[in-house]
């Protein structure tokens, strides 16, 4: 199941959604409650190898992680 990352157009806040289904989309706003949303166009990542080596390749390029361009981002487990 994939996250899906909105925008809310009223406050500014960038949220993430748990979407349990294809249809399952956010209604409001986390912060504010209001339903003026947009959903963001992301990119996804992975990360290959082996858990028990270490050896992780991953598609973000020279990030660990998919939401930023460091490697060493708040974000990133590594």
């Amino acid at each position: 199941m994939p996250f899906y990352e909105y925008i809310c157009n009223d406050c500014g806040e960038k949220f993430e959604h748990f979407a349990r289904s294809m249809s399952d989309e956010a209604e409001c706003c986390s912060a504010c409650g209001k339903k003026n949303i947009k959903k963001l166009f992301s990119s996804f990542g992975f990360k290959s190898g082996s858990a028990a080596s270490g050896d992780f390749h991953s598609s973000a390029g020279a990030s660990a992680c998919g939401s930023c361009t460091s490697s060493s981002c708040s974000g990133c487990s590594n």
